[in-house]
């Protein structure tokens, strides 16, 4: 968007905005253009995700942003997708300040990707309180009002004030307005949203004469028509006591009929609210809004709706109305010239039962006419809606060698005294026999309508083959790049709404060409956008694919990214022959990465990580249908470095978790190994032993682990060893010392002579054999045993 005036350097750009990620959190950089304001603001529905300019300590944010300086602004947003959240409104403000004034407002889209994402309004306030008046002039496309509820086709919906309180109302384009005239202030605005490019226009700016009030001009069509208008504010309450001029400009030898709708009547305290009308060369008439309005008004003239002085303290719903401007000719004449489309054929056909509505062409009256280049139409008392027209055309290469030729295919643009618009155009295309043809636009690429994918264009795409078989429904604004189809084709160029006027600004619509040989029955060429999700179903769709018919999608995209497939709808057939087939392979791969039939469930969701074929082939069906919408969302791909380091990493974790429990179990059996007691024939600290045989427990009677296989003499005769030194036999040298009860544990059991360091060889082997857990309670100590006992002792047993 941008306004151009007459003289002026240059004119003003769209502001250039660059988006990029970091951390997850969506930046761009805004650079506004001098006397442009770029407001940033979110919904009433936002919750928490907030639009931040600066950075470190310096930085702010808000829920809205107003940029005014023409300076690169770096902007952040804190949630991941704001366009979902935030709209973006350009706004630009014009002084006219001489009756010599022009300037022109380009409509134009900047192009940027990321501003798209966006739903955008570009709005244009003009001041010009020096001049008498000013105006808005939509002589190239023209507007036309509709309810505030009802969207444009083309989804460019425009909006006009004449203050900031007063609606004119809401617009689409092509209509029979033709201007917009306002006292001092007048703003013009145009609504698009997210994701939809601006269609290129331009609206000029004039000075205009002296008026009273808001002056709407509509430039009626030759021929029988209808315009609907609504008072201002509508819904709501004209202002009160306030003014609004309609002008209409009626063809020669037409007459005009004007009937009020759904009207409410103001509770008025001064003056009457009513409609005037003023005829050329003819004194005005005046009609109150309840009684009926000019039924044959000839030649053009102008109507005034004026309302009262309006009791606003009163609950009551005001002035609100509709208008309905009716235009007829009992004779239309009509000429009708194709010389610019020799391929293509006119149809108009007489659809009323009334007698009444006659057709001529060169003066002969027919029913259905034909008109393939040049013919001049007689209409005799026909609406509307008594008439058809329609268009078709033929490009016949099965004679002519018409390959690698590329060839436009046209709206045709017709009079506008025909007396109902152009509803299709049909070309049918005829291709070598074994050859195909290929539909591409080169407008942008196609979309396919599906029933979560719905056309947001004004124009429908119809394919179908020979046979009456469709390939499928399509618009612009979508990625699919290409079409090839392995048959003769039949293309029909038809208005989204059906019945209504075929309106488009691609010029040309689609561009054809013819190839020689196609390995497939379907081939579509998809290229789709980043952080964008796509859908494509098989040919046919909501029908299923015909029977051994194969189709293929070769789907592009950059490096570094990964393609995510998905089939939201997947129905499968019962086949007499064959199978079905579903397949996705890489470019550069060798083998299949993904392959399933009707017989085996399909994945959830396939990553791909290069530019693949989606290969789909039909058995022969028995029953049901072969049906698939395959979803394709293209997002960045994680580094595979990242990926081998994430792998490694894991690894490690595992193998340092499994070493940790092995480490912990052998600390746990040396803790327990530790804390049990030594076994030795003596005892190294304060423990004592036991009563039961060598400490064991009566848990086990049976086990004979508590008997020696031998024991030393020394320690069988020690008591004999005892009484030999009291009798003087042996020397205290010669002896062991005699065990007591408590032992330091830092003293040796014997003396240091080489008798003792024997004996203690000998129990050196039975020193560390463990002893069994014993129960609490025996305290009584190894001494007592009966092998250390003194002879009296013993003899005193026995």
């Amino acid at each position: 968007m941008s306004f151009y005036r007459p003289g002026s350097a240059s004119a003003l750009i769209l502001p250039a905005i660059f988006f990029y990620l970091v951390s997850g959190v969506q930046m761009l950089t805004v650079t506004p253009d001098p006397n442009t304001t770029i407001n940033i603001s979110s919904s009433a529905q936002n919750q928490g995700c907030q639009v931040c300019t600066g950075s470190g300590s310096s930085q702010l944010c808000s829920t809205s942003l107003l940029l005014t300086r023409p300076i690169p602004v770096s902007v952040t947003f804190t949630c991941p997708k704001p366009q979902g959240v935030f709209s973006v409104e350009i706004l630009q403000y014009i002084e006219m300040k001489t009756s010599s004034f022009s300037g022109l407002i380009i409509q134009k889209d900047s192009g940027s990707q990321s501003l798209l994402d966006f739903q955008r309004r570009f709005t244009w306030t003009v001041n010009a309180t020096l001049t008498p008046s000013f105006g808005f002039d939509f002589n190239a496309t023209g507007l036309r009002q509709i309810h505030p509820s009802v969207s444009c086709p083309d989804h460019h919906t425009y909006t006009l004030w004449s203050a900031p309180n007063v609606l004119v109302g809401k617009f689409c384009r092509f209509g029979p307005i033709s201007r917009a005239q306002f006292l001092n202030l007048g703003i013009f605005s145009l609504d698009v949203p997210a994701g939809q490019r601006v269609q290129q226009d331009n609206f000029s700016l004039f000075v205009g004469e002296i008026i009273s009030s808001t002056k709407v001009s509509l430039t009626l069509p030759i021929g029988n028509s209808s315009s609907e208008l609504l008072s201002p504010n509508y819904p709501n309450s004209f202002s009160s006591d306030d003014v609004m001029e309609w002008s209409f400009m009626v063809p020669a030898k037409h007459t005009t009929a004007v009937t009020l709708h759904s009207v409410t009547q103001p509770k008025c305290v001064r003056k009457t609210a009513a409609v005037e009308y003023t005829f050329l060369r003819r004194a005005g008439l005046v009609y109150r809004l309840d009684e009926p309005q000019p039924g044959k008004i000839p030649g053009s003239f102008s109507m005034v709706l004026r309302n009262c002085e309006m009791d606003e303290t009163l609950s009551s719903s005001g002035l609100t109305l509709n208008v309905m401007v009716s235009v007829s000719s009992d004779q239309v004449l009509c000429n009708v010239d194709l010389h610019e489309d020799p391929k293509l054929s006119l149809h108009v056909i007489n659809v009323s039962p009334d007698p009444r509505c006659t057709i001529q062409m060169n003066s002969v009256s027919m029913r259905n006419v034909t008109v393939t280049s040049k013919a001049e139409l007689l209409f005799q008392g026909c609406r509307p809606e008594d008439v058809q027209v329609t268009a078709d055309g033929v490009v016949d290469c099965s004679v002519s060698n018409c390959s690698g030729k590329e060839v436009d295919l046209f709206v045709p643009k017709l009079s506008p005294c025909l007396p109902s618009p152009l509803t299709s155009v049909t070309w049918t295309l005829i291709p070598s026999p074994n050859g195909a043809v290929a539909l591409f636009s080169p407008a942008g690429p196609l979309s396919q309508a599906l029933p979560k994918q719905p056309c947001n264009d004004s124009l429908v795409i119809k394919v179908d083959e020979e046979g009456g078989s469709n390939v499928g429904h399509f618009c612009h604004q979508g990625a699919i790049k290409k079409v090839l189809v392995h048959s003769k084709v039949v293309v029909t160029l038809m208005s989204t709404t059906p019945g209504e006027e075929l309106r488009t600004n691609y010029q040309p619509v689609l561009q054809i060409s013819f190839e020689k040989s196609l390995s497939e029955n379907y081939i579509f060429y998809v290229s789709p956008s980043k952080d964008t999700t796509f859908l494509v179903g098989t040919p046919g769709w909501p029908a299923g694919m015909k029977s051994y018919s194969t189709v293929s999608w070769i789907v592009s995209f950059p490096s570094k990214m990964d393609a995510q497939l998905m089939f939201p709808t997947l129905d499968q057939p019962e086949c007499t022959n064959g199978h079905t087939s579903i397949s996705v392979q890489r470019f550069n791969s060798p083998e299949e990465d993904y392959s399933r039939t009707e017989e085996e469930v399909a994945d959830n969701q396939i990553t791909v990580s290069e530019s693949f074929y989606l290969n789909m082939s039909n058995c022969m069906v028995n029953s049901k249908d072969f049906r698939v919408v395959t979803q394709i969302t293209l997002q960045k791909s994680i580094s595979r470095y990242l990926i081998i380091i994430l792998a490694v990493v894991a690894a490690l974790l595992v193998i340092f978790i499994i070493l940790l429990v092995v480490i912990c179990q052998i600390v746990r059996k040396k803790k327990k190994k530790e804390s049990n007691p030594a076994v030795a024939v003596y005892n190294s600290g304060d423990t004592n032993f036991r009563q039961q045989h060598n400490g064991l427990s009566d848990t086990c009677p049976d086990s004979d682990s508590h008997t020696y296989a031998s024991i030393d003499d020394s320690l069988v005769y020690y008591h004999l060893l005892e009484k030999g030194k009291k009798m003087g036999l042996y020397k205290e040298s010669d002896t062991l010392q005699t065990f007591t009860r408590h032992v330091d544990a830092q003293k040796p059991l014997g003396s240091k002579d080489s008798s003792s360091e024997n004996v203690s060889s000998r129990f050196s082997s039975v020193q560390d054999r463990p002893l069994p857990d014993q129960p609490p309670g025996h305290t009584h100590a190894l001494v007592d045993n009966e092998i250390y006992q003194s002879g009296s002792q013993r003899r005193g047993v026995v």
